[in-house]
């Protein structure tokens, strides 16, 4: 019964983690943009909800809360005449977990640095890079591009401790990704997948390893003016079977998500981001319900008339 104590607890606070820190549903991911913009902001989530566990485990009536606020940075700029972008967050956790272990309650509460996450993403299509003056006379068209986003085992971890804020662990996830502009409306499409690498020091010890999992998701927008808009979010993903020490330790998830995200701009080069989701199919994991609101500021470097006759008469 231990074992599927400890199995149970570390996957109620890691799952609620990676959806909200990850920020699966994140819309507008692929949309155009001019190079020379670099942009930092905060952002403040807040994650509740139950946990589903397997049928025939002994705990019960598992939930999970967590706080998470992140700092993050990055920019835009060309490469390979392409447009390419890289970011950074670093976020910081508090989380608390209960559940009923043989009608006994029991609760655990975390504290610390979680994993910082790095984003590289770059247009293969539809994103040539063009500065700003050349890039709002364009004619806006479908985008397709790629990303790679890194979670950095740097998050709080104790080797002793059956829950954690930090993974102790590397993860890659590969995604492509593809937006479409039909006047006011933006519809897009995303399609990746989770790669874990194992964490060989699992209640000291143990080797925990995770299966990929796959993510797709979709979003619907509505431009309601420049900066100004609301989408509708689904995503799903799957796979993440758990192994300890080679022998299965959960069965995979499959799971749903939809949401709402809404911008507005405040003043010339400030966002106000502010998001909603919840689970709409959860077989195995995290049922949670997450709010966020987010602050951006942003500035986009313009080049000057002499720079750009320079370059003509180069």
């Amino acid at each position: 019964m231990r074992h599927h104590v400890l199995v149970a607890f570390t996957a109620s606070l890691a799952s609620i983690a990676r959806e909200a820190a990850a920020q699966e549903l994140e819309p507008r991911a692929y949309a155009a943009n001019p190079i020379g913009v670099t942009f930092a902001g905060f952002a403040v989530i807040y994650s509740t909800g139950d946990v589903v566990l397997e049928p025939t485990s002994p705990i019960t009536d598992v939930r999970a809360k967590l706080y998470i606020g992140t700092l993050g940075a990055g920019g835009t700029f060309p490469l390979f005449g392409r447009t390419a972008s890289l970011g950074v967050g670093v976020p910081y956790a508090w989380g608390k977990v209960s559940g009923q272990i043989d009608e006994a309650a029991r609760s655990v509460e975390r504290a610390g640095l979680a994993d910082v996450r790095m984003r590289f993403a770059v247009n293969l299509l539809g994103g040539r890079a063009m500065a700003l003056p050349e890039f709002v006379r364009r004619t806006p068209s479908t985008t397709v591009g790629a990303s790679l986003t890194v979670s950095v085992p740097t998050g709080q971890y104790f080797d002793d401790k059956l829950v954690n804020i930090g993974t102790n662990r590397w993860a890659l996830k590969p995604e492509i990704g593809v937006s479409h502009p039909a006047g006011p409306w933006t519809f897009e499409l995303y399609g990746g997948g989770w790669f874990f690498t194992d964490n060989s020091s699992y209640l000291g010890d143990k080797t925990r390893a995770q299966n990929s999992m796959l993510s797709l998701q979709s979003h619907v927008g509505y431009t309601i003016q420049p900066r100004l808009w609301i989408t509708g979010d689904v995503t799903y993903y799957a796979g993440g079977r758990v192994v300890v020490d080679g022998v299965s330790a959960s069965e995979w998830q499959e799971n749903a998500r939809v949401g709402i995200t809404a911008s507005m701009p405040v003043r010339k080069t400030n966002s106000l981001k502010v998001a909603w989701s919840t689970g709409a199919i959860t077989r195995l994991g995290g049922n949670f319900s997450t709010w966020s609101i987010g602050w951006q500021t942003t500035h986009i470097r313009v080049p000057s008339r002499s720079a750009g006759a320079s370059a003509r008469e180069q």
